[in-house]
């Protein structure tokens, strides 16, 4: 088997191939199958730890950083850090080869702590050492603040737990004035988490026993992700797009086509789309029936924020369903590493 279905995406499409929440393996075999760049989120050090090639390594970076008389929530973020280095390092032939454009990895810090002051602290911090570290920043009230002056200063941004139309443009916005005037602006994208979008609403729709067609549901995050696209592409085209939070292969499928990169666990979905290996044919740019549209905005109460320009408000932003439900896995996460560094001897 060829395994090559990445590498025929990217030379078929402008669509490109990113991996999320990898070690050193899988970012090596990403790589191998066409990757050029890597998410990381609050739950990678709680990954490592369960990961046992990678446990040694954690508890070697715990003890180095609780010998220099570091608290539990410093050497959180100090392992954190220095574990997507090493990620970052792996990457860095892919920047350096193409000047920039690609071969970074995103971080993101604490979940409990999302003030626009404690935002930005953790970004330069993890953004100091390599030029392809990205910061990867939510898109709340106080995230919104916090792109503005990381952009202003050059910083690499992931702007995530997008889950509306508003939201993307809100980046395309604040982006847009921060750097005005700039000459070399450091690249900026919106992350549209699709997947979590999509497992908010179907269990939304389960729930509460809403009589919705399967196949219509089955649409709604892809059909939000399209328009939010398309509107931020006039928008600001300087702004690029990242799909994310995939939960099935078509998160990455219904995607080809798009000028974007698609981010995707290796175990589960990058492995099994190599093993399919599909043929390559763009659906991103299929236009949505109205009749889908129109049965998700009358059954689900949550769709209009997703889905209308104006359908939610930046304030309501850190609140609503989804960004909560995708929030609170990196909570657990984030929280569970703290207790693992509490405890270690």
């Amino acid at each position: 088997m060829a395994r090559d279905y990445f590498k025929r995406v990217k030379e078929l499409t402008p669509t490109r191939f990113w991996i999320n929440n990898v070690t050193r393996d899988e970012a090596n075999w990403a790589i191998e199958a066409g990757a050029i760049g890597c998410t990381q989120n609050p739950s990678y050090v709680n990954k490592m730890i369960q990961n046992e090639q990678m446990r040694g390594k954690v508890d070697e970076l715990i003890r180095k950083y609780r010998a220099e008389g570091h608290s539990t929530e410093e050497i959180m973020v100090f392992v954190q850090r220095d574990l997507v280095l090493d990620i970052a390092r792996i990457f860095k032939d892919i920047y350096d080869k193409t000047n920039g454009r690609c071969g970074y990895v995103s971080i993101q810090g604490d979940p409990f702590h999302e003030d626009a002051e404690t935002i930005i602290r953790c970004a330069l911090l993890n953004t100091a050492d390599l030029p392809n570290m990205m910061a990867k920043v939510p898109v709340t009230e106080e995230g919104l603040k916090a792109i503005r002056v990381l952009a202003a200063r050059g910083v690499p941004i992931n702007a995530t737990e997008v889950m509306s139309v508003r939201q993307a443009l809100d980046v395309c916005e604040v982006y847009a004035e921060a750097t005005r005037g700039m000459e070399k602006k450091a690249p900026i994208y919106y992350s549209h988490i699709t997947g979590i979008l999509d497992q908010y609403l179907t269990a939304y729709a389960k729930d509460n026993n809403i009589d919705i067609n399967r196949d219509v549901l089955w649409q709604a995050g892809i059909a939000a992700a399209k328009k939010t696209y398309h509107l931020c592409k006039k928008a600001n085209p300087e702004v690029g797009f990242i799909g994310g939070g995939a939960r099935g292969l078509q998160h990455f499928t219904e995607m080809v086509g798009a000028d974007a990169n698609i981010t995707i666990n290796w175990k589960g979905t990058a492995d099994k789309l190599l093993e399919a290996d599909y043929p390559v044919v763009e659906r991103f740019h299929m236009p949505t029936p109205d009749y889908v549209i129109d049965e998700l905005l009358e059954k689900l109460p949550d769709y209009p924020k997703a889905f209308m320009v104006n359908g939610i408000k930046p304030e309501e932003y850190e609140d609503f369903g989804p960004v909560v439900l995708f929030r609170s896995t990196f909570e657990q996460n984030w929280q569970a590493a703290l207790e693992y560094i509490e405890n270690l001897k």
